[in-house]
């Protein structure tokens, strides 16, 4: 997938009937634990489309067709993310952090791809972040494997509250340095 060209776009609410189609696969889902009706989607995703909360939801596009989803925000913004981190390891100041999923294509690399490509936006528009952090539940295997191939490491682990009450509280924290910052 070297060849592909990756950007990257706010989500609007033109997005929300895709966004809850993903949000209803059930891989999704397992993970993410989000209603997909359009009114839960509006609740859930609405204030970032209005500026109304710290974080940004983006629409992941490869070669211009829209592939994924990535939020991203500071992790001080929230604080229940900043004790959850905070727990697991050292959260460095104005680190930010990410959560994402694909929607249909999985399993063939499209996610480190899509990691990678935008951890690299992060490091140009967020040139006060020394780290980006993120926690995965320890059994989403396929999720801490990818972004391991995009280099992050884990630097903590130990018991959060899962989105889903099913899954094991056991969580990694993941984190990757700024290249060039010590």
């Amino acid at each position: 997938m070297p060849d592909a060209v990756w950007s990257f776009r706010r989500v609007t609410r033109e997005d929300f009937p895709l966004v809850a189609s993903w949000l209803a696969q059930p891989e999704v889902h397992r993970w993410w634990q989000h209603e997909w009706s359009a009114a839960a989607v509006e609740r859930d995703f609405g204030p970032s489309v209005d500026g109304a909360e710290p974080n940004e939801d983006w629409l992941a596009l490869r070669d211009g067709s829209p592939v994924g989803l990535v939020q991203c925000s500071a992790v001080a913004d929230y604080q229940e993310n900043l004790a959850d981190f905070s727990a697991l390891g050292e959260v460095p100041p104005r680190a930010i952090t990410l959560d994402y999923l694909l929607g249909e294509t999985r399993g063939q690399g499209l996610g480190t791809d899509m990691l990678r490509a935008f951890v690299a936006r992060c490091w140009a528009e967020r040139p006060e972040a020394p780290a980006v952090l993120v926690t995965v539940v320890a059994a989403n295997r396929p999720s801490w494997r990818a972004l391991e191939r995009v280099g992050f490491r884990i630097v903590g682990e130990g018991d959060c509250e899962p989105d889903n009450p099913d899954h094991d509280p056991r969580h990694y924290l993941l984190r990757l340095d700024r290249p060039g910052v010590a």
